[in-house]
């Protein structure tokens, strides 16, 4: 292989890591919530965290920002260990990563253009003429363009996501994360949703973590898969091998199969007993 091929093969496959976790522990003060995480982001590709409700999933992308500081452990964004940077160094970090939130989180006084240039206005020095243009085309890209002059309360639900979706990629960011971004949308929404996490990713060049509980529409859109449960790594693999999977943690999950590893009861001494310590003491 030439040198020439060998660089274009480098710009078309990006190589390396963008987001290492390393043995990532975390407690709400005794309640231990991470207790081990591992887990890579590679570039280019699309990643998704799946599990239950409460399993920590929300708590893993806070370390991600560094809005949370890990009792053990790291993450390292970019090659840099995110809980040792400086306030403004987690400034400019986080710049490259732009955030779908689970409720859109669009400023509500605002209309949809003004969401969009706000985060312009606010690190970069365009003109508004410069972001007049970037908000067109950001907007055009999740198919919203006519609808910049809206206020968030006159957007359905699936529009709310897509201008949430185009608000996070505002500044091109080097990572996109999407906190439940299929939750509460009707099935048009969401594979409108789910086909522009992909699409977006492989035109923009970007790495994209989706964090979520909805299995059989990420399974369609992601690269790779982990499986989060009570505070840990249970499972992971190419996206395409999951729905076949023999590990009794994916199976149920897949197959939302009531009984299996996760259990449906909060964990409790077994209510027999505590039945009768209760008529005892009675």
């Amino acid at each position: 292989m030439t040198s020439s091929a060998k660089e274009e093969k480098t710009l078309d496959q990006p190589l390396g890591n963008l987001v290492e976790v390393s043995d990532l522990h975390f407690a709400y003060n005794k309640r231990e919530v991470l207790k081990g995480i591992n887990l890579t982001i590679p570039r280019g590709k699309v990643v998704a965290i799946l599990g239950v409700s409460g399993c920590g999933k929300t708590t893993l992308l806070r370390h991600f920002g560094g809005q949370l500081r890990p009792s053990r452990g790291s993450v390292k964004f970019m090659g840099k260990v995110v809980h040792e940077l400086g306030n403004d160094e987690l400034y400019l970090m986080r710049r490259e990563m732009g955030m779908m939130f689970q409720v859109s989180g669009l400023f509500s006084d605002l209309s949809v253009y003004d969401n969009l240039a706000f985060p312009m206005r606010e690190h970069t020095d365009l003109s508004e003429e410069m972001i007049r243009d970037l908000v067109l085309m950001k907007l055009h890209a999740v198919g919203l363009r006519s609808a910049h002059a809206l206020m968030p309360s006159e957007l359905s639900g699936g529009m709310e996501r897509r201008v949430a979706l185009a608000r996070a990629i505002a500044l091109d960011p080097a990572l996109i994360i999407y906190d439940e971004p299929f939750a509460g949308l009707d099935p048009i929404s969401l594979n409108t949703i789910a086909n522009l996490i992909r699409k977006l990713n492989d035109a923009l060049g970007v790495t994209s973590v989706v964090v979520t509980y909805d299995l059989s529409e990420s399974l369609k859109v992601v690269d790779y898969v982990y499986f989060i449960h009570d505070g840990k790594v249970v499972a992971e693999g190419e996206a395409s091998e999951m729905l076949d999977s023999k590990d009794p943690f994916v199976r149920q999950f897949v197959h939302a199969e009531p009984d299996g590893p996760v259990a449906f009861q909060y964990p409790s001494q077994p209510y027999a007993e505590e039945l009768e310590i209760k008529t005892a003491a009675v």
